[in-house]
């Protein structure tokens, strides 16, 4: 037990004697008791706000109110009307339990949300708290004096639960986030995603008399057979074949609806990560000779109509539109995709029946993908606020108290059932174990099976549960929400957990000096050379070219740098 506790113990002890005290007293009153009356209320308030500033769930005796700067979601993250940022499940629930309370200083979109963060730094004018997305400008902040060490804090105020959380992954999520020894920021740690599926409309391949494919160049054939033969009734050369946003691939092992990274894995490139090239050596995955093979292929795919001839066009938010009305009928996307879009597309057409395929990318049938690295997000906390711990506590609560104990939480269970996005949440991150996806598919399939009690499943799972009974129940009549819960949580989850995963952890993602100078534009050179292959506005060869270029204007720089990183 530290210090701060046993100074907590000793002086509810003496409290707790000077109320005995004063019990007996009021049984004799004596006049000259009231003074001491006073400061034994004055010495009940002070144990409070040690107690609270020391503990996960310790109440604070009087409101906390701190600024935040917000980061929202689309449509309201999808809250209930009436809902706000500052007023929904989550902020009501941390006001009555640790009686704190946000006040919003800007609340932005992701794309404006980091400019609105710059600004607040450029100014060393920040809210209490924030999220910032990287690890740089957590770094950057630290060196500024800007943010609050939180290594006391989550010491005294991480429950056991959150501890065991960040502890699940290979190597301690915290880590990404000290500095010079000290925890400066809560990060968010990133569970695995496993690899982008293939989505596909099983209706169409059924009306068109079409196997499930096992390899891409089967998924291949599916798509050009939905394009020419427009098994949706979209009208010749309007149904549109693969999507896929002009990005092309996630970065640092992230991957995100509409991207090619399995295409690229099946040539066993893996562009805009770390890698080990053919001599051993550690290289940038982006221009080494496996990526121009896979971009000879996508450069044939996209001569031939099988992707989308305008997708360097194409917002995210066309893209979902195109799969929703009914025009395009392939994507590559995550375990969550039936959640967005896919539930507004059962929606507007209860008949079109999507699912997902696992697409080998090795000869031997194994499914290769980069794992995503164990931080993206960072909580900071100003440096002027008086309540560091105020972050870990919050944690605490969201994470464990509020998932795992207060199981009969009706509201919060119909938040995780109509889908509510996390950035309705006060601190926009999530915190779970590294094992989380697998975890909670293992305790639903337990409970529809009925081998475990839906009472002992926590508020998560839960709700999660209620959906894909429905759903089992009867099928054809299942909504939307109750179609997604089965299709994410049971069909593609049950996918991830196959043994052909092979995933490969990310060797590299910080930043190194010649990096923070020239990133920016050697990415803007490797996108653009990317898309020019692919549409053919130049040639395959252009890829040496661009790759030269690349290695010219700071690449074999950066290259030497990492390597010394990670030697040293």
């Amino acid at each position: 037990m530290g210090k701060k506790k046993w100074f907590c113990l000793l002086l509810a002890l003496c409290v707790l004697a000077g109320c005995m005290s004063e019990k007996k007293g009021a049984e004799s009153p004596d006049p000259g008791s009231a003074p001491e009356e006073e400061m034994s209320m004055s010495t009940a308030e002070a144990m409070a706000w040690e107690e609270a500033a020391t503990t996960p769930y310790g109440k604070y005796p009087s409101l906390i109110t701190y600024t935040l700067g917000k980061m929202i979601g689309e449509n309201n993250s999808n809250m209930p009307e009436g809902d706000t940022y500052e007023d929904n499940v989550y902020t009501r629930y941390l006001r009555e339990t640790l009686n704190i309370q946000n006040e919003d200083l800007f609340e932005e979109s992701e794309e404006q949300y980091t400019t609105s963060v710059e600004m607040a730094i450029a100014s060393k004018d920040l809210p209490d708290v924030m999220v910032v997305e990287d690890r740089e400008t957590l770094v950057e902040l630290v060196e500024k004096g800007l943010v609050a060490d939180l290594t006391q804090a989550f010491e005294d105020c991480a429950s056991d639960r959150i501890l065991e959380m960040y502890d699940s992954y290979k190597v301690s999520a915290l880590d990404a986030a000290m500095v010079d020894g000290k925890l400066m920021a809560l990060p968010e740690p990133s569970f695995g995603d496993g690899p982008n599926l293939l989505w596909l409309r099983k209706d169409w391949m059924d009306a068109l008399g079409l196997e499930e494919p096992e390899n891409v160049e089967d998924a291949v054939n599916i798509i050009r057979a939905f394009v020419e033969k427009d098994p949706g009734g979209n009208g010749e050369g309007n149904t549109i074949g693969l999507v896929c946003h002009e990005d092309l691939t996630g970065e640092s092992g992230y991957k995100y609806e509409f991207q090619l990274d399995p295409v690229f894995s099946s040539f066993n490139a893996y562009p805009r990560q770390w890698v080990r090239d053919a001599q051993g050596e550690i290289s940038y995955g982006s221009v080494q000779p496996e990526a121009k093979e896979a971009l000879d292929y996508l450069r044939q795919l996209y001569q031939d109509g099988v992707m989308d001839p305008n997708f360097m066009l194409r917002s995210m938010s066309n893209i979902a539109e195109l799969i929703i009305s009914g025009q395009c009928g392939s994507f590559f996307g995550p375990w969550w995709a039936p959640n967005n879009p896919l539930m507004e597309a059962r929606q507007a057409n209860p008949e079109a029946e999507w699912k997902p395929y696992l697409i080998p990318t090795t000869e031997e049938g194994k499914i290769r993908y980069y794992d995503q690295e164990a931080n993206y997000k960072y909580v900071v906390v100003s440096a002027d606020f008086e309540h560091p711990e105020i972050v870990v506590k919050m944690a605490s609560v969201m994470f464990d108290k509020m998932r795992f104990e207060d199981k009969s939480n009706e509201d919060l269970a119909e938040y995780f059932q109509t889908n509510v996005d996390s950035t309705a949440r006060p601190i926009s991150i999530n915190i779970d174990y590294s094992d989380a996806l697998h975890r909670c598919y293992e305790e639903l399939s337990a409970a529809l099976e009925g081998s475990k009690r839906p009472e002992e499943l926590q508020i998560l799972e839960r709700s999660y549960y209620e959906k894909c009974a429905a759903y089992l129940e009867d099928p054809g009549s299942a909504d939307e929400e109750e179609w997604a819960a089965y299709m994410s949580r049971i069909e593609a989850c049950a996918l991830l957990g196959e043994d052909r995963l092979e995933a490969v952890s990310p060797i590299f993602s910080g930043e190194t000096e010649t990096m923070a100078e020239r990133w920016t534009q050697l990415r803007e050179l490797e996108k653009k050379a990317y898309l020019q292959i692919i549409s053919g506005r130049e040639e395959l060869d252009y890829f040496d070219t661009f790759a030269a270029e690349w290695m010219e204007q700071g690449g074999a720089q950066i290259t030497e740098e990492v390597r010394k990183a990670l030697y040293r």
